[in-house]
């Protein structure tokens, strides 16, 4: 599909392939919540249970709708696999209706019994949901729609969680009749769920062949060593996995810093609730327009920074407040202290959602599709153990003394070391961010023909070399990693040459200066492109001194011998970088790069053409440099 064939990620809605999916699961998130709110509500101020007294019953519940995750994901991830997804999403809409008709009865009743264990069952509904949720995506979205998708489903999942608490509490709260209400509501919902369903169009099953192993541990362990074994992706797992280790410390205190810090009543943990998912939804529809439609992982760094940032703000903005008695949500915004707090609250959750969304899409698009589900499912059973973890450490600090601000600052405060050991073991996330600054905040980075980029399969990209910077603006622009055949002596240059070390960059010189390392450097290049991976390689053999094209030369012949040998199918993509020179980081006609910062101006306009690809049998450096020509007056 084009992505000129609709404008952004809210015309997805309009479209089969995507609205019957992201309405049937936001009503399952938001009957969820409408549920356990309710029944929180209830217990905490209706029944009166002796052996579930109010100050327990949240974290029972919570605990309760969690250990399916932990029993039963991978068995589901493997059901996603081997089945139509679109049949398992009926599946699940089905028990959601059995589900909430015996949780109607609970509620008619009065008996929590009942309703605990609809708890447990809504909790393995959310756990066979799980896989579907993300696994469908990829078959239904291409790679320039993928980050636009996730940041939908992500807003409409905190939007449901919202709207499900509200509805829940109010109902709820409606003298003699409540139960009654919210039984209906339930039931509705379920059907309403079921409904859209329906129109989900077939999903083909990706591992048909699959035999199933209905033994959950095992399983977990073989789901944990699967995802394992793709460094990225398990390493981006538990990247996730701690975004929701993170957000669940200010989830599970909002009511206690709300009261004891805010000195506000029960309807401003409501606000901060309605804050932190406004802002978390904000921030997954940013994703799109911020990544220009590519799978952009480059922005996780940039929301981890802000996570932190804000986070150790937040403990500075609500130390001091004045003591009060219970305030009102009027009275709470009616002091210009508490509009900080709420900033940092809906900006922290911002970067929260700028973090998460490039993270599932980079799972998805990276996954093998065979088995795309039970890497979902590892996730799911990763999360599930990371917010157990945040709720014992969490619980932990505040029974040694900590203030909850106090709280917020270790956590915002470990959440800046953690990101940092993850982006130093995958530096891609890295590499990526400095190509997201440099291509938006340096430079207007306008890219043409991307869609002959390959978003798989194993290519080479042949392109002019005009700057220092090339091989970051070109990371830019790919969707994917790129290994760069690169001149020996660049990787002197500071910071540059790091960066580069990083991306592993292959270095290459002169035969006749160095006849080992030129004859490794292709080696290298072909064991990248038999990886299915792309290498780029600019053929002119070193930055233009003039600003003109120079001669290419015959290395790109070199890689294609050793493809062709090996039966290694590849594509050859010409690129030309243009008005790049004369930058601060290319040369100039009297004078060295990176002289004189400012020469031109701030935020100077460069791009990339990207042309149509050529099959191997086609390749000469003649034509090849002809192509580039083209492009660069194009």
């Amino acid at each position: 599909m084009s992505r000129n064939e609709h404008p952004n990620q809210f015309a997805l809605l309009s479209q089969r392939r995507f609205a019957p999916f992201f309405w049937t699961q936001f009503l399952g998130a938001g009957n969820d919540n409408l549920f356990k709110f309710a029944f929180t509500v209830m217990v905490t101020y209706q029944l009166q249970v002796s052996w579930l007294p109010p100050e327990k019953a949240g974290l029972a519940i919570g605990a309760l709708f969690i250990l399916p995750f932990l029993l039963f994901s991978a068995t589901s991830g493997q059901i996603t696999d081997k089945y139509d997804k679109t049949i398992v999403i009926r599946f699940v809409k089905n028990l959601e209706i059995g589900v909430m008709l015996l949780a109607a009865l609970g509620f008619v009743t009065h008996n929590p019994v009942v309703l605990l264990a609809c708890v447990f069952l809504m909790g393995l509904h959310s756990t066979l949901f799980g896989p579907v949720k993300f696994a469908y995506l990829p078959q239904h979205l291409n790679e320039r729609e993928l980050t636009g998708g996730n940041g939908m489903v992500e807003m409409g999942t905190f939007v449901a969680i919202l709207l499900g608490n509200v509805a829940g509490g109010l109902l709820i709260a409606l003298p003699g009749v409540g139960a009654t209400y919210v039984a209906f509501a339930c039931i509705g919902a379920a059907l309403l769920g079921r409904v859209t369903a329906q129109l989900v169009p077939p999903t083909p099953a990706t591992d048909p062949g699959l035999r199933i192993n209905w033994n959950p541990v095992s399983e977990t362990l073989r789901n944990l060593k699967l995802a394992h074994g793709n460094t990225v992706v398990f390493r981006s797992l538990l990247g996730i996995s701690w975004m929701w280790f993170f957000g669940a410390v200010f989830l599970s205190n909002f009511p206690v810093f709300a009261k004891d810090v805010l000195h506000g009543d029960e309807h401003v943990a409501s606000l901060l609730l309605v804050v932190f998912s406004i802002g978390i939804g904000i921030g997954s529809l940013l994703c799109e327009l911020l990544s220009k439609r590519h799978v952009e992982i480059g922005l996780v760094p940039a929301g981890a920074i802000g996570m932190s940032v804000f986070s150790i703000d937040l403990y500075f903005a609500s130390r001091g407040l004045p003591p009060a008695t219970a305030q009102t949500v009027g009275q709470f915004v009616g002091q210009a202290a508490h509009w900080r707090v709420m900033a940092d609250l809906a900006l922290l959750s911002l970067f929260a959602g700028l973090y998460s969304v490039p993270m599932y899409a980079l799972i998805q698009l990276r996954s093998e599709a065979s088995h795309r589900a039970r890497i979902i499912a590892a996730n799911n059973i990763l999360n599930a153990l990371f917010m157990i973890v945040s709720s014992v450490a969490a619980g932990t600090m505040l029974s040694m003394g900590f203030t909850v601000p106090q709280v917020f600052l270790a956590t915002g405060i470990a959440n800046a070391v953690v990101a940092a050991y993850i982006f130093l073991l995958v530096p891609e996330y890295l590499l990526r961010f400095v190509a997201w600054v440099m291509s938006r905040f340096i430079y207007r980075f306008k890219v043409q023909g991307d869609d002959n980029i390959p978003a798989t399969g194993a290519a080479i990209l042949v392109c002019n070399h005009v700057s220092f910077v090339d091989a970051v603006l070109l990371m830019a622009a790919s969707p994917r990693p790129i290994y760069f055949l690169m001149d020996h002596q660049i990787f002197k240059v500071p910071v540059l040459g790091w960066l580069f070390k990083l991306a592993k960059a292959i270095p290459i010189a002169p035969r006749a200066q160095d006849p080992e390392a030129y004859e490794a450097a292709f080696a290298s290049a072909a064991k990248v492109l038999a990886d299915g991976d792309m290498v780029c390689i600019f053929p002119e053999g070193g930055i233009t001194r003039d600003g003109t094209l120079q001669e290419f030369k015959g290395g790109i012949m070199k890689i294609l011998e050793r493809t062709t040998a090996a039966g290694t199918p590849v594509q050859v993509v010409p690129m030309a970088l243009t008005n790049l020179w004369g930058s601060f980081f290319s040369r100039v006609e009297k004078g060295d790069a990176m002289v004189r910062p400012f020469r031109r101006g701030v935020f100077s306009r460069v791009g990339l053409n990207a042309g149509t690809s050529l099959a191997p049998a086609e390749v000469q450096p003649a034509l090849l440099q002809q192509r580039v020509a083209q492009l660069l007056a194009a």
